[in-house]
């Protein structure tokens, strides 16, 4: 009896994790194609680490969530930025020194694993967001591969089809379980019929 239990305390957990597998793969999926990009949760963006610049504060292949920023003149030295270059890529450093060249601000940064500053400053209005200090490692890598199109089919796909057979294993079983109760009940039946 108390094998019976723990299978279906299994089942369940299994079913959970599967579906719960099953949407997470297609918030990652849908929110990804609707920003072009990264996903984002809850008024933060999820950025992939892809190189290892910043190590060891976050490392190649993590995801590391930002958070846009309301007045990119605020920003003081330590923050680590998220920002854009001149040729449309994204890089995540520290600022090392907050530059007032008149009523300009400007942001000196550096990857904390260069040896060297960062070729250009950073304008205010090229800051996309601020890093929490919330990182993920290697979830990164999934995320790159769920923007792919291989990766949205396999994403979607696969967790929908375990827990298809998952579901098929689980009606046929109970199936089973009905078929061996009605074929006892019908030889209590039979036992018990006067003579």
């Amino acid at each position: 009896m108390k094998s019976k239990k723990l299978l279906k305390i299994m089942s369940n957990v299994i079913s959970t994790v599967l579906f719960l597998t099953l949407i997470f793969m297609v918030f990652v999926v849908i929110s990804s194609k609707a920003s072009g990009g990264e996903p984002h949760v809850f008024g933060y963006q999820l950025k992939t680490v892809l190189s290892g610049s910043m190590e060891p504060e976050f490392n190649t292949g993590s995801i590391i969530s930002i958070k846009p920023v309301e007045d990119a003149v605020s920003l003081k030295e330590n923050d680590v930025i998220t920002y854009m270059q001149a040729d449309g890529s994204v890089v995540t450093h520290r600022i090392i020194e907050v530059v007032n060249n008149g009523e300009q601000t400007m942001y000196q940064t550096k990857g904390d694993n260069n040896a060297d500053l960062d070729g250009q400053l950073v304008l205010p209005q090229n800051v996309v967001g601020i890093y929490t200090g919330f990182t993920i490692p290697f979830l990164g890598y999934f995320i790159e591969f769920a923007k792919s199109s291989k990766g949205t089919a396999t994403l979607l796909i696969v967790p929908g089809l375990l827990l298809l057979v998952y579901s098929t294993f689980s009606i046929t079983s109970a199936i089973k379980d009905l078929d061996k109760l009605s074929k006892k009940a019908t030889k209590e039946e039979e036992l018990n019929k006067p003579a």
